[in-house]
C-alpha cells in the first residue's frame, strides 16, 4: 500500500508541492510582512511616480498621453519581469524562488492589522493618527480626511486587497505560475500608481489600468462573491446586477457588495493635492463608524478562510480520487 501511494503521489508531486508552497507563502504574508521600506513593489510604485514626473505631460494631446503610458508600461514591466522569469528557471531549487516571489506579491495582505489600529485610533478620536496610517497605503491625500472618510477609506482598501492579493495568487499561480502571478502583481502596481481617476492620470493610466482591468475581472468576481454570500440575497444581487460601472470598475463594485452586506455608504468624493474629484456614493445605509471596519475585518477574515481551506481541500480531494482510482 505505501509503495503504491508513493507512486500515486510522485505522479502529481508539482500540484502538491505548489499547494504547500502557496499555502505557507500566503499564510507567512499575513504573519510576518516586511517593512514597506523593503518591500520591492514599493520600490517599483516609487520608480513608476518618478517616471510619470517626466514622461507625462498633461498638456498634450490625450493620444500622446496614452503613448507615453504605454511605453513607461513595457519599459517598467517587460524587464524586470523577464529577469525575474530567468531566475526561477535556473533554479535548482525553482519551489524555493516561487514561494519567496508569492510571499513578496502578497505583502499588502498584512493591511487588516493596519485596519485595526485606525479603528482603534478612531474610536479614541485620534484621526490624526489614523490618517498617517493610512497614508502609505493609498495613492489620495488623507490629511482632510474626517473620521467618516477614514473609514470609508479603510473598508475601502481593506475589502479590495485580496482581489489582487490572496485570490490572484491562487488562481494565477495555478494557471501559468509564478511569472504570471509577477506579471500581474506589477501591472497592479504600476495601476495603483497611476489611478486614472485622478485627473493627471486620466490619460497616462488608461492602458494599464485597461489591462489591470482585465486581468483581475476573474479575480474580482470570486472575491466578491465570498463576500457575497455572507451578506445574503442583497449582496448576491448587488454582485450580479451591481448600480454603478464607476472607475476603479473591480474595485468600486466589490466595494458595492461590501457596502450592502455591512448596511452602510462608501465612496464619494476623494482628493489628489487638494484637487477634489467627486465619486459615486454607494448609498446603502448610515455612514460607517469604527464598528463597521471590525465589521469588515471579519467578511474579509472569513472570506479569506474560505480560500485557505480551498487550497487544502481541492488538493486533497484530488489525492483522495487518485488513491480510488489506483
Amino acid at each position: 500500500m505505501v509503495p503504491e501511494f508513493t507512486k500515486i503521489f510522485s505522479q502529481d508531486s508539482h500540484l502538491y508541492t505548489g499547494a504547500l508552497v502557496l499555502l505557507v507563502s500566503i499564510l507567512l504574508a499575513r504573519i510576518a510582512p516586511l517593512p514597506r521600506s523593503l518591500q520591492p513593489l514599493e520600490w517599483l510604485s516609487q520608480v513608476a511616480k518618478n517616471l510619470s514626473f517626466k514622461v507625462n505631460h498633461t498638456n498634450r494631446a490625450p493620444s500622446q498621453q496614452i503613448i507615453a503610458g504605454v511605453l513607461a508600461s513595457i519599459l517598467l514591466i517587460v524587464p524586470f519581469w523577464a529577469i525575474l522569469s530567468f531566475l526561477i528557471e535556473l533554479a535548482e531549487f525553482p519551489w524555493f524562488f516561487e514561494a519567496v516571489f508569492i510571499y513578496l506579491c502578497l505583502q499588502d495582505d498584512h493591511f487588516r492589522y493596519i485596519a485595526n489600529e485606525v479603528a482603534i485610533s478612531i474610536k479614541r478620536d485620534n484621526t490624526i493618527r489614523a490618517r498617517s496610517l493610512l497614508e502609505p497605503w493609498l495613492n489620495r491625500s488623507t490629511h482632510s480626511l474626517s473620521s467618516v472618510g477614514l473609514c470609508k477609506a479603510t473598508i475601502e482598501r481593506l475589502s479590495t486587497t485580496s482581489i489582487y492579493g490572496t485570490v490572484s495568487a491562487i488562481l494565477f499561480y495555478a494557471i501559468g505560475g509564478v511569472p504570471l502571478l509577477i506579471i500581474a502583481r506589477m501591472v497592479k502596481q504600476l495601476e495603483f500608481s497611476w489611478p486614472i481617476y485622478n485627473p493627471q492620470f486620466k490619460y497616462f493610466g488608461l492602458p494599464i489600468y485597461a489591462l489591470s482591468t482585465l486581468l483581475h475581472f476573474i479575480p474580482a468576481k470570486l472575491w466578491t462573491l465570498s463576500i457575497a454570500i455572507q451578506g445574503g440575497p442583497k449582496s448576491i444581487v448587488a454582485l450580479v446586477n451591481p448600480k454603478t460601472t464607476a472607475t476603479p470598475m473591480n474595485e468600486y463594485q466589490t466595494n458595492e457588495v461590501v457596502a450592502c452586506a455591512l448596511t452602510i455608504e462608501l465612496g464619494g468624493p476623494v482628493k489628489f493635492n487638494d484637487v477634489k474629484v467627486n465619486m459615486p456614493k454607494l448609498c446603502y445605509g448610515n455612514h460607517p463608524n469604527e464598528n463597521s471596519i471590525r465589521s469588515a475585518l471579519k467578511l474579509n477574515s472569513i472570506a479569506f478562510s474560505l480560500w485557505a481551506i480551498a487550497i487544502i481541500v481541492l488538493p486533497s480531494i484530488w489525492a483522495l480520487l487518485r488513491v480510488i482510482q489506483g
